[in-house]
């Protein structure tokens, strides 16, 4: 069980995202900024979620393009593809094999429980398939394949990291310790960013409102305008307090733009108004963005470079996922390969 423990010495860490929609300034800010200082402390593992994606119908080639793109928004900014594993999905077949034998030792009534599959259900009710209700499974062999120790989720996801716990301990109770059982990673809290239309909800890459999302490819002029256009309120002062949710959300940007605190921000602003403030948050997003928007365009341009790190970083997770997988095979009684 050690040797699946740690790899370098290093506890693992495993995330991934969708490849579908445009990341937003929020997955920047609250995520994947932060991701770049964990290869110092964990063996990460990041990963195109592909397979994930499929629940929902898509147009293949535009799946395939949004999956590269994504891959190479995790270089630009800043993941090294040498110290991190950053793959696709489905490129390891261990994550749909193991994502099987998980499924016999989940229970219908757990799945049941899954509030996301009730909200998806809800917003695809022509199309509520097998996939998308034993999605949290999946996730869970995700997690599970490469003994990942911690794992970085939001409150949204909490509930599918409850899940894949239970069914680790559920399987290491029946058959030893084959599972290392994952916690929750606890560290530095990315700014949580909220939608410039609507502030008490999340910024969402699948938000109907255009103007909700800041996307990370947008061009500088396309950030100033949705800046100004975000909603505030009529008190006309910059004040971090939950009674201007909007005002607040666009100190939290600019915050994290400029490493500033709120109260620094709203003395930078004292007697400004609006309209000074939201142009401050926009060039601050625009300074932010331009170094990965410029990084992308060269890495998209370096396509021999993309396709090796993609070759690379799938037989590294492969190598991983193989064993954990031969082990939980064995574990369950399929016949040995003839090797």
């Amino acid at each position: 069980m050690e040797e699946n423990q740690m790899i370098n010495d290093k506890k693992i860490l495993f995330s991934g995202m969708q490849a579908t929609g445009n990341l937003t300034l929020g997955n920047y800010l609250g995520a994947l900024k932060n991701w770049v200082n964990l290869s110092d402390e964990y063996e990460c593992f990041y990963s195109v979620v592909d397979m994930h994606s499929i629940t929902v119908r898509q147009d293949p080639a535009t799946l395939r393009k949004r999956a590269r793109a994504l891959l190479t928004l995790y270089i630009a900014a800043g993941l090294d593809p040498k110290k991190n594993c950053i793959y696709y999905q489905s490129h390891v077949s261990g994550h749909a094999e193991l994502s099987w034998i998980l499924n016999c030792f989940t229970y219908m009534g757990e799945l049941n429980r899954m509030t996301q599959f009730k909200d998806k259900s809800a917003k695809h009710a022509d199309n509520i398939n097998a996939g998308l209700f034993t999605y949290p499974v999946l996730m869970a062999a995700d997690i599970l394949l490469y003994q990942a120790d911690v794992v970085p989720v939001g409150i949204d996801q909490m509930q599918h990291l409850e899940l894949t716990r239970d069914i680790a301990i559920r399987f290491n109770n029946l058959y030893g310790d084959v599972f290392t059982v994952p916690e929750a990673y606890i560290g530095k809290v990315g700014a949580k960013i909220m939608s410039l239309q609507e502030p008490c909800k999340k910024m969402s890459k699948s938000d109907e409102n255009p103007n909700g999302s800041i996307y990370l490819m947008d061009d500088p002029d396309t950030i100033i305008r949705k800046c100004k256009r975000a909603v505030t309120d009529s008190e006309a002062c910059v004040a971090y307090r939950d009674e201007q949710p909007g005002v607040k959300n666009l100190i939290d940007i600019y915050s994290a733009c400029t490493g500033k605190t709120p109260s620094e921000v709203e003395s930078e602003f004292e007697g400004k108004g609006y309209g000074d403030f939201k142009m401050a948050v926009g060039e601050a997003v625009v300074s932010i963005l331009k170094p990965l928007q410029d990084r992308v365009k060269e890495l998209e341009a370096d396509k021999a470079y993309i396709d090796s790190i993609i070759k690379e970083n799938a037989e590294k997770a492969n190598y991983y996922a193989a064993k954990t997988l031969r082990k939980v095979q064995r574990k369950v009684g399929f016949p040995d390969r003839i090797r």
